[in-house]
């Protein structure tokens, strides 16, 4: 059973900048909530039991948001305002964290939760990504066939082939209505991509993508890539890539940024 996830949240934002220097791109506003609740109520609503945030030091808006805040509580008690200390939000699934001194990418990131994760099977969630999906969430849709196979199970997305250079790209075999049997991933292909399937920031791996990463050594001045991984796992394991049911926005552009508040307000309004 997938019960652990992981939210890596230690990048730089560097898409983000200048806002990002002082304002975690997790932390952009979606109405109300911060783009980072959005991804978290995604784990809590898959089934996820436990969550491990992995930050760096200058991430700490993001676990003060999940803490409790005696002092604004108490201020929204004395004032009888109860219907406001519902909505301050704190989890139902405990959060910890771990920080990453350097930022050396994806893929050191998640192996910085090695010893969170142990021999489970785990979700990875990045909060890049928002997804929005009508029938259930994207997590809990990958999770759905890792349950049936057993396997590691990516998300993924047709998207339009001018953009393919700017994500992991895909190719496999067909192995069912919006399931492919993995061959390979090219990571921003700039030119003949394998598919016009790139992956989305949604991922359940089996524990062996952990010790891939350990066994990988970071590249000189570089940084260790989750894609790199998953290529030298297709040699030992069958994995798959599902396509997600939903809208998928990518918050670190800022036009999609901008149609996701837009998306969030309409179904808001519509709600009233």
């Amino acid at each position: 059973m997938v019960k652990k996830a992981i939210i890596p949240a230690a990048g730089y934002g560097t898409r983000g900048l200048p806002i990002t220097k002082v304002l975690p791109k997790e932390m952009f506003p979606i109405g109300l909530k911060p783009a980072i609740h959005y991804v978290v109520e995604e784990a809590i609503e898959s089934g996820i039991e436990q969550i491990l945030m992995i930050v760096s030091r200058k991430k700490n808006m993001i676990v003060d948001y999940f803490d409790d805040s005696l002092e604004l509580e108490a201020f929204l008690e004395r004032e009888n305002k109860h219907h406001l200390i519902e909505i301050v939000p704190i989890p139902s699934v405990p959060i910890h964290y771990i920080r990453q001194p350097y930022a050396k990418g994806l893929g050191d990131a998640i192996r910085v939760g090695k010893s969170f994760i142990g021999d489970e099977p785990f979700a990875v969630l990045l909060p890049d990504d928002i997804m929005i999906s009508e029938k259930e969430p994207a997590l809990k849709q990958l999770i759905n066939q890792f349950n049936k196979y057993g396997k590691t199970v990516i998300g993924i997305k047709e998207v339009e082939e001018s953009k393919l250079k700017n994500y992991g790209v895909i190719s496999g075999k067909v192995e069912g209505k919006g399931l492919f049997k993995l061959e390979d991933i090219v990571e921003k292909p700039s030119k003949n991509a394998p598919s016009n399937y790139a992956v989305i920031g949604r991922y359940v791996f089996t524990p062996e993508i952990l010790s891939i990463l350990d066994d990988k050594q970071q590249p000189a001045g570089g940084e260790l890539q989750l894609t790199d991984a998953i290529k030298d796992l297709l040699s030992k394991e069958d994995c798959f890539g599902k396509v997600v049911d939903g809208e998928r926005f990518d918050i670190g552009i800022y036009e999609e940024y901008l149609n996701l508040v837009n998306t969030i307000e309409q179904a808001r309004k519509r709600k009233k």
